[in-house]
């Protein structure tokens, strides 16, 4: 019988006789036939120096292998034994359980649950649209000029042809336009990306609120009115607001809405710059060309749109110092929102 058949025999017949082993005396008996200083697996390991290299491949490896796997056997074997005997479970079921932490959602989803609700309550649905976006959502049909900066690779991630990722929820703007007739009050949570140096106030993913409505003689009047009730529900009720002249390529005339730091009250802190000012949105009315590129009359419907950077109010609201900490993933940090 060579060794390789030996080495067969031995693998047939120990996992059986472990098996039905009745006793520990049973369980050392075998371990000393196979694997003792004198046992048949051990006798093959010792002769594998007088193999020839061929053998040793084929049987050094096979050999080793099989020991760890019946050491294995046997000490299972042998525990399951104890405890019959012992008359003791693995597992001690009068014991307590271990408590288990619940789930809970992350704090961009608290505020953006949060914000989505105040404008529901105002009447507004809320719309979705594609993270790869088309060059014409994205920009196009929102009044971007072809050398816009904000078109440039050094802002935008470009997936291939016209295909980006959206640097805001404005794409949603222009797919709600083709799909409905006016009017309509939709707003559009969603995360966006652009190609921004990371650092404790910018990050190249973040969120976004995007918010439209469209009618016949809508104003500026009814834009400043949802904002500010927007920022008493969601700041507290009377908390002011500053808008001051901007410009978007998409709204004429536009605006960018500050709210009174309220950690200061307006008096300057780190926080806010010294400034007494933090800056929440953007704002205005819907530009007449985009009506056009959508097939809208801008003499029979006018609009206002907005948007909100949900990471920034987030931050704002609970004092968080570093947007990294939104996207680390510390249970540390992520635990203490509810």
């Amino acid at each position: 019988m060579t060794v390789l058949d030996q080495l067969e025999q031995i693998e047939r017949e120990a996992p059986g006789q472990v098996q039905a082993a009745a006793s520990l005396e049973e369980i050392e008996n075998i371990r000393v036939a196979y694997i003792g200083k004198k046992g048949r697996l051990t006798s093959i390991l010792r002769g594998l120096k007088d193999l020839s290299d061929e053998e040793k491949r084929q049987v050094g490896g096979r050999a080793n292998a099989f020991k760890a796997r019946l050491e294995t056997l046997l000490a299972e074997r042998k525990t399951s034994l104890a405890e019959a005997v012992s008359g003791k479970a693995a597992i001690d079921y009068t014991l307590p359980g271990r408590p288990f932490r619940r789930g809970h959602r992350h704090l961009i989803t608290l505020v953006m649950g949060e914000i989505n609700g105040i404008f529901q309550r105002m009447g507004f649905e809320i719309a979705a649209g594609p993270d790869i976006e088309k060059d014409y959502y994205n920009f196009g049909a929102l009044n971007f000029p072809p050398d816009h900066p904000a078109r440039d690779e050094q802002d935008t991630f470009y997936v291939e042809g016209d295909l980006l990722l959206r640097t805001h929820t404005s794409n949603v703007q222009i797919r709600e336009f083709e799909k409905r007739t006016p009017p309509f009050k939709i707003i559009a949570p969603g995360r966006v990306f652009r190609n921004e140096a990371v650092s404790t106030r910018s990050y190249c993913v973040f969120h976004q609120v995007e918010g439209f409505y469209v009618d016949r003689r809508v104003t500026f009047g009814n834009l400043r009115g949802v904002l500010e009730a927007f920022s008493d529900d969601f700041f507290g009720r009377g908390t002011r607001l500053r808008f001051r002249p901007s410009f978007f390529p998409f709204t004429e005339p536009s605006a960018e809405v500050d709210v009174a730091c309220f950690l200061c009250g307006g008096k300057g802190c780190s926080l806010c710059k010294h400034e007494g000012w933090l800056e929440i949105l953007g704002c205005g009315m819907i530009d007449p060309e985009v009506f056009k590129a959508v097939g809208y009359d801008p003499e029979e419907v006018t609009g206002y749109a907005f948007g909100m950077g949900i990471d920034r109010i987030a931050m704002m609201k609970y004092r968080v110092n570093d947007i990294r900490l939104l996207y680390e993933n510390d249970l540390r940090f992520i635990r203490q929102f509810r």
